[in-house]
């Protein structure tokens, strides 16, 4: 219980310095973040508001000026039960990416991110 009060402080206390610290979001064209904010129509980040792995992706998100949903599965049951369904276990950041194929999970921040930058990091 103690390890849990201090985890949820301490990721708030993150939290916040990312709000105090956002970087500046990516400038494009109307025309072109009108087709970045419907491409990503088919992404959605499930994760925990105070996790800090959950953070430094949000971050990434706001850099790269993606309005990607944000499911949080501590206070959404139905969000932590999708996850566990589909990825196979309750861990966040993950990234539900819909597609032709069906829906692809991916887990890890660094893949997240690398997966965004490439994506979506470059105007032109």
């Amino acid at each position: 219980m103690l390890l849990k009060i201090v985890r949820e402080g301490l990721g708030r206390t993150i939290a916040l310095g990312d709000a105090l610290t956002r970087p500046r979001a990516m400038k494009r064209s109307p025309e072109e973040q009108a087709r970045v904010a419907k491409e990503v129509q088919s992404l959605a980040l499930y994760q925990f508001y105070a996790c800090p792995f959950c953070i430094k992706v949000r971050r990434a998100m706001h850099r790269l000026n993606l309005p990607i949903e944000t499911r949080d599965v501590n206070r959404h049951p139905v969000y932590r039960a999708e996850l566990e369904q589909n990825a196979g276990k309750v861990m966040v950041p993950c990234l539900r990416i819909d597609g032709d194929d069906g829906s692809q999970w991916m887990l890890e921040s660094g893949d997240i991110i690398a997966y965004l930058d490439e994506r979506y990091g470059t105007t032109g």
